[in-house]
């Protein structure tokens, strides 16, 4: 699985883009990232919500499913998934 996250906004506007490809680590490993990753993506998608001014927008692809979102209204999966993909996946 391949679970990509483009991070955009903020302050100075800078775009963000990292990626983490689970088939490379250990079958363990790797099924913790899918289960946070299902659970980043649960639910039906929906509209981009609506961000904060100089907040980031996030757009979160794994499996072929994207979905958008923006601080402050990620969900405790989606704000974990998105800050250990931006951390491993640079």
């Amino acid at each position: 699985m391949r679970i990509r996250v483009r991070r955009t906004g903020g302050f100075a506007g800078i775009e963000r883009v990292a990626e983490v490809d689970t088939s490379c680590l250990p079958a363990a490993e790797a099924d913790a990232w899918r289960e946070l990753a299902g659970a980043a993506l649960a639910g039906p998608p929906a509209e981009p919500s609506a961000g904060v001014p100089d907040g980031f927008a996030y757009e979160i692809t794994a499996d072929g499913r994207t979905i958008r979102a923006a601080d402050p209204r990620l969900t405790d999966a989606q704000r974990e998934l998105v800050t250990r993909v931006l951390k491993e996946g640079a």
